[in-house]
Formats: C-alpha cells, sequence, structure tokens
C-alpha cells in the first residue's frame, strides 16, 4: 500500500542544515525528483539553530529536522502510489554534502495476519553513494 523511508544524513553541511530557505528548495527539489507532486511546505528555524520542514505531496509528505550543531539530518518520506523515494534520498544526500546515509525502507499497510509492517531492508553508504538494499533477517 505505502512505502515509508527514514533516513539519517550525517556529516553533512552545517552551515546549510541552518538555513531556512534552502532547505525548502532542497526539499520541494526532493519531492520533485522522487516523482512527487508538492501541494504545500512548511518550514521552521528554531533558536539558536536547527530547521524543522515538512512537504506535503498528493503521495504524502516528506520531512526534516536537522541539527546544524552535529552536521545531522533526520529525513523521513512516506509514500503511495508511483513515486521513487529513493531519488529523493539522493538529491537530499547531494545536497546537504552527506559523508554517510543510512535507510531503511519499510512497507506499510500489508494488513496480513502476522502484521501490517514490513521492513523490506537497510541501505548504508558513504559520500559515493547509498550502498545497497540489504534484506532484514
Amino acid at each position: 500500500m505505502a512505502k515509508h523511508l527514514l533516513v539519517e544524513l550525517d556529516g553533512c553541511d552545517r552551515e546549510l542544515l541552518d538555513d531556512e530557505p534552502a532547505l525548502r528548495a532542497l526539499m520541494r527539489r526532493a519531492a520533485e525528483a522522487a516523482g512527487a507532486r508538492v501541494v504545500a511546505d512548511v518550514f521552521h528555524r528554531y533558536a539558536p539553530q536547527g530547521v524543522t520542514g515538512v512537504v506535503v505531496i498528493e503521495e504524502s509528505h516528506l520531512s526534516l529536522h536537522t541539527w546544524p550543531e552535529c552536521g545531522y539530518a533526520a529525513v523521513d518520506f512516506y509514500t503511495c502510489g508511483d513515486c521513487r523515494p529513493e531519488a529523493a534520498v539522493e538529491v537530499l544526500r547531494e545536497g546537504l554534502g552527506a559523508r554517510h546515509c543510512e535507510q531503511i525502507v519499510v512497507q506499510r499497510g500489508l494488513r496480513r495476519p502476522g502484521g501490517s509492517l514490513e521492513i523490506e531492508g537497510r541501505r548504508e553508504g558513504g559520500e559515493r553513494g547509498q550502498g545497497r538494499l540489504r534484506p532484514q533477517s
């Protein structure tokens, strides 16, 4: 029914992680790269630092939370339909200059007797890419 990516981006550009207008533009680009249709966005910059933002898409949402002091960003992309959330992750990884990226892919809404969630796998990678999806055991 739906795919949910949980993404850890580390070793990011600390200055960019505190730049709300730049993050807004990057998140919209990421949603569009995934083939999603953007409906709206809401972003908030915290004092003294950090940004939280949500891009609402017709297919669901993309959210971002930053900790500039740590060079870290947490992202989740929940989508239904024909979106390619992995493409959004690549745009964010490159745009934020992340040295490390880790993601968990969760299939949602499966409606099976044993449970409705299924972790498809984990993906880790450094600066040059996402690495391979490793199935959960």
